[in-house]
């Protein structure tokens, strides 16, 4: 399964709003993803309910795992999202 590391750009870690992108984008995807903050456990990445338990702030580290087919470039958008400060993004 591959994984990638990307540090929490978003001023409030994953939170309220970057919690419910990032879930949202996991969702839509299509695929199984998952998350884990350090060495925690991994939780579904769809879910903005686990999200917020990881308590990943600014800065810390987290790992997503995407299985299926397209793995790879799933993992590269939630990489960027995650590294971007999906604070400061407005609303549509």
């Amino acid at each position: 399964m591959p994984q990638r590391t990307v540090r929490i750009g978003s001023r409030v870690g994953l939170h309220a709003r970057p919690a419910a992108l990032v879930a949202q984008a996991a969702s839509a995807s299509g695929l199984r993803v998952r998350i884990a903050a350090g060495d925690g456990p991994e939780v579904d990445a769809a879910s903005v309910l686990r999200l917020m338990t990881l308590g990943a702030k600014h800065g810390d580290e987290v790992t997503l795992s995407v299985e299926g087919d397209g793995a790879d470039q799933v993992l590269d958008g939630l990489a960027s999202l995650i590294g971007s400060d999906l604070d400061a993004v407005e609303p549509v």
